[in-house]
C-alpha cells in the first residue's frame, strides 16, 4: 500500500485536487515527495537551497497529476537548522506550508527515534495528507516568528552559547592543571594572576603554553559576554522608557554617514 493511499484510508477524499509536497531537508541535498492523494508519490532530489529546482519539481508534479497550473499546493518540513527562511519563500509563492515540531511527530514505540533522526519524505507526505484529511493531532505545527522576532532572540541565544563556552574553557584549564595536582580556587581575576605567577614554573613549556592559549579564549568569551549583557541592559531600559525607545528607533533608522 503506497503512502498516499495509506494517508487517505478512512479519510475525506476532498483532499484530492491539491498537490502535497514533503521535504526531507539535508545539509547537501533535499529529498521531495510529491503527490495528489490518488497516484503514487513522485520523488526527486535537489541540491540543498535550490528553490528554483523545487518549483520546477512542483510544476512537473502538477502536470503528472493532471492538476491545473493554479492548483493549491500544500507542503511541510520538520523544524531544524534551516529555520524558517524556506517557509517564507514557499508562502511567498502561494504555497501553504507547515513547519512541524519534530518532537511531536508520532513514532513507532518499538523503534525509539533519536532527536536528530529525520523522517523520510514519504512518511511526512503521508502525515501531511492525514493532517489535511482531518487528523489534526498527527503532529504539532510550529508557530512562525516574524524576521524581527527572530532577530530579537539572537542576543539571548548568543549569550547562552558564550556562557557555555566560558565554562568549557575554565573546565579545560582546571583539567590540565589537575594533571600536576594544581587546584586553583578560581580561574581568572586578580587572584588567578597572582596564583599563575607563583605556579607557572611547575609546568613544562608545552603545557604552560596550552593553558595560556586556553585562558586567552576564556578572556575573549568573558569580554563578549560583558558586552552583550550591557547591550541587553540598554535595550531593556529602552523598552521600559518611551523616550529611550524613541531615540533608539531614530538611531536605527538614521542613514549611515559616509566614512564613519
Amino acid at each position: 500500500m503506497n503512502a498516499p493511499r495509506t494517508a487517505l484510508h478512512g479519510q475525506d477524499t476532498t483532499i484530492t485536487g491539491s498537490l502535497y509536497v514533503a521535504f526531507e531537508l539535508g545539509d547537501k541535498s533535499w529529498k521531495l515527495s510529491l503527490g495528489d492523494g490518488v497516484r503514487s508519490p513522485n520523488r526527486c532530489t535537489v541540491a540543498a537551497g535550490d528553490t528554483a529546482a523545487v518549483f520546477t519539481a512542483i510544476s512537473k508534479a502538477k502536470a503528472r497529476c493532471h492538476l491545473t497550473i493554479d492548483a493549491p499546493v500544500r507542503s511541510c518540513y520538520e523544524a531544524g537548522r534551516d529555520g524558517f527562511w524556506l517557509h517564507r519563500c514557499l508562502e511567498a509563492h502561494q504555497i501553504t506550508n507547515l513547519v512541524v515540531d519534530s518532537a511531536s511527530i508520532e513514532v513507532n514505540r518499538r523503534r525509539r527515534r533519536a532527536k536528530t533522526d529525520r523522517l523520510d519524505s514519504d512518511k511526512l507526505l503521508s502525515m501531511l495528507m492525514r493532517y489535511y484529511g482531518g487528523e489534526r493531532r498527527v503532529w504539532a505545527v510550529a508557530r512562525i516568528p516574524t524576521p524581527e522576532q527572530e532577530d530579537e532572540r539572537r542576543v539571548h541565544r548568543e549569550l547562552d552559547r558564550l556562557r557555555q563556552e566560558r565554562t568549557a574553557h575554565s573546565n579545560r584549564i582546571r583539567s590540565l592543571l589537575v594533571l600536576h595536582n594544581l587546584r586553583p580556587e578560581r580561574i581568572g581575576g586578580r587572584a588567578w594572576a597572582h596564583w599563575w605567577t607563583q605556579h607557572t614554573t611547575q609546568l613544562l613549556p608545552a603545557l604552560r603554553a596550552e593553558i595560556e592559549r586556553e585562558f586567552e579564549r576564556l578572556l575573549l568569551a568573558a569580554r563578549q559576554i560583558r558586552a552583550l549583557e550591557v547591550q541587553q541592559q540598554r535595550e531593556g531600559a529602552a523598552v521600559r522608557n518611551p523616550r529611550l525607545r524613541g531615540s533608539r528607533a531614530l538611531r536605527v533608522s538614521a542613514p549611515a554617514v559616509p566614512g564613519s
